[in-house]
């Protein structure tokens, strides 16, 4: 990513914001780049790992982790739009809200987590089923725990020095990427998720929870967009932008916040909804069933000579 100091905003600040600008500024050098390629290989390997041995794994599954889930990372990470996560407060929103609520729901959808434990060897599955039943993932991945973090974590980063920190050194700003993906996956797995997890709450319970999360993007949208200082203090104005108003951008950044919160919110309730009506379809045809099975019994009991 392009992170600029101040001393050399004059001489190395992005140029004027533009789709061609975005793409002439993509990169494919970097080690998320890397690390986004490696998840994607494994994730193939394993359904590839699954046909070999005649089993099935869902198409949507697949194209869920892959497209929006990694290729929603990469096109706000690797994409040309890096080059002004640092100069745009509205860039770095647009980040936020794809790597913290866009790419973990399709992540969780693709249920890569199931996949590893049906494709892995007996030793590593043991392992990873360790690491999900370990106490420090069941704290975690407690919904209220992942809620708690989930909406306090933007209110400490923008409404401290924190927030500054990071646009000033590319480690922390890099750093913040990979926590906004960690935040998102643990408020998301539990709640959207298709892989096994502890102590799962009901779809009601979930419900809930996700429509609890849906005022504080907004209160912080609106908050930012009404704001009387500038975040990150005098970063943005330091770099001299001829092209852009940070005043501006400041409220454009709210704005996308606010409704882009709102979006992914009615979005990821419908998923959810989704996904509690098929499993009440599913266990209405397991009682079927299993009524079918009583209703045979009986009757065979009825026919047998006294």
């Amino acid at each position: 990513m392009l992170h600029v100091d101040p001393i050399f905003a004059a001489t190395s600040a992005p140029p004027p914001f533009t789709v061609g600008a975005v793409l002439s500024e993509t990169r494919l050098d970097s080690w998320l780049a890397l690390g986004l390629v490696l998840a994607a290989g494994l994730y193939l390997y394993g359904v590839y790992r699954l046909r070999l041995r005649g089993d099935r794994w869902p198409v949507a599954r697949t194209v869920f982790f892959l497209g929006p889930g990694l290729g929603g990372i990469a096109l706000v990470t690797v994409s040309g739009l890096h080059a002004y996560d640092t100069a745009l407060l509205s860039v770095h929103m647009i980040q936020h809200m794809v790597l913290s609520m866009v790419a973990p729901i399709f992540l969780a959808l693709g249920a890569p987590m199931t996949l590893a434990l049906r494709t892995l060897p007996l030793r590593p599955r043991k392992r990873l089923l360790a690491i999900v039943h370990s106490r420090v993932a069941r704290v975690y991945s407690f919904p209220l725990v992942a809620f708690a973090i989930f909406v306090v974590n933007p209110f400490v980063l923008y409404f401290s020095d924190l927030y500054r920190y990071t646009l000033e050194h590319a480690w922390a700003h890099e750093l913040v990427h990979a926590h906004f993906i960690m935040t998102g996956c643990v408020f998301f797995w539990p709640l959207l998720g298709l892989d096994p997890l502890p102590g799962r709450w009901p779809y009601p319970a979930r419900a809930l929870l996700m429509l609890l999360s849906v005022p504080f993007h907004t209160v912080l949208g609106l908050t930012i967009m009404q704001s009387s200082t500038l975040f990150g203090g005098d970063w943005y104005p330091s770099l001299n932008l001829g092209w852009v108003d940070p005043w501006q951008d400041q409220v454009v950044a709210g704005g996308i916040l606010w409704a882009g919160g709102e979006f992914v919110s009615v979005t990821m309730l419908a998923v959810l909804v989704v996904q509690w009506v098929k499993q009440s379809e599913r266990e209405a045809r397991r009682v079927d069933r299993e009524l079918d099975r009583q209703e045979a019994r009986d009757r065979a009991a009825d026919a047998a000579p006294a």
